[in-house]
């Protein structure tokens, strides 16, 4: 039991220590070449940096998933995607040392699906693909959310992609309960909300989308990114002036129930 624990501690310092080195290595999935910073205590702990070949993640050994999941995603991105058959397997990600990673057999019998952050439709070859199905992209969401309005948002990205021709996309889960769910022997937490924040360089704009992951009419909402940051402590686009996240662009994709004017303490709880 000892040399378990040393072992476990060796692999939180080796963790901590590379941290900043992937960040400055995949910097490109960030809006000026910064990824997103979390200023949220009870979260930050026992996070690591995963650089993939189109998409970032830090990853949670308390969580044992994504905090949030960054992406370039432009034109030829997404047409070479529209070109690539779906192909993937759900697999844990052996980069992550095996007690601080989900496994496949926490999603088994537990009534969610493996809710991609960055969408394997975005992912433009086979690499990209098998890299979008690790567990470490993957959070527990109900099959509602997952396979309807969260499908269809991922599409009304892809297509304001092809218009806009770029885009910074960050997505990631909310947890906004005092006790948090938890599925599989490895305690995977399950959000209580999903989120994808949009950054438009070309008309200089953002905004996010934010889902209820609930099993019956999971509904959608439209904030601005100031909010989602008072909220989850995550600020998808630290690069980027204050003055571009205080209001939320119009995002694509069907008619959603915008925030009531209200303070902020008060109108997030049936949003997230």
């Amino acid at each position: 039991m000892r040399y378990r624990i040393v072992a476990i501690l060796a692999c939180l310092l080796a963790m901590a220590g590379v941290t900043a080195a992937r960040a400055a290595d995949c910097a490109q999935f960030g809006a000026g070449n910064r990824l997103p910073t979390l200023d949220n205590a009870q979260l930050a702990a026992q996070t690591q940096i995963l650089c993939n070949a189109r998409f970032a993640v830090l990853h949670s050994s308390l969580a044992h998933e994504p905090l949030w999941s960054a992406e370039h995603l432009d034109a030829p991105m997404v047409r070479a995607a529209m070109s690539t058959p779906r192909q993937g397997d759900f697999h844990p990600d052996p980069r992550i040392p095996s007690p601080f990673r989900a496994e496949l057999e926490d999603y088994v019998r537990s009534g969610f699906d493996r809710g991609h952050m960055t969408p394997s439709g975005d992912m433009p070859d086979r690499q990209a693909q098998e890299e979008s199905f690790a567990l470490s992209n993957i959070v527990p969401q109900r099959a509602e959310l997952n396979r309807g309005r969260w499908a269809d948002i991922e599409s009304a990205v892809r297509r304001l992609a092809l218009r806009e021709g770029e885009l910074y996309v960050v997505t990631g889960p909310a947890f906004h309960t005092r006790t948090i769910a938890m599925i599989g022997p490895d305690r995977v937490l399950v959000p209580t909300s999903t989120w994808k924040a949009v950054y438009d360089p070309r008309r200089r704009q953002t905004g996010v989308y934010v889902c209820h992951n609930a099993a019956r009419n999971p509904g959608c909402s439209h904030v601005s990114v100031v909010l989602l940051t008072h909220v989850t402590g995550i600020d998808p686009f630290p690069a980027l002036p204050p003055s571009m996240k205080q209001v939320c662009m119009t995002l694509p994709f069907g008619r959603m129930r915008a925030p009531r004017r209200t303070r902020h303490t008060r109108h997030t709880r049936w949003l997230w």
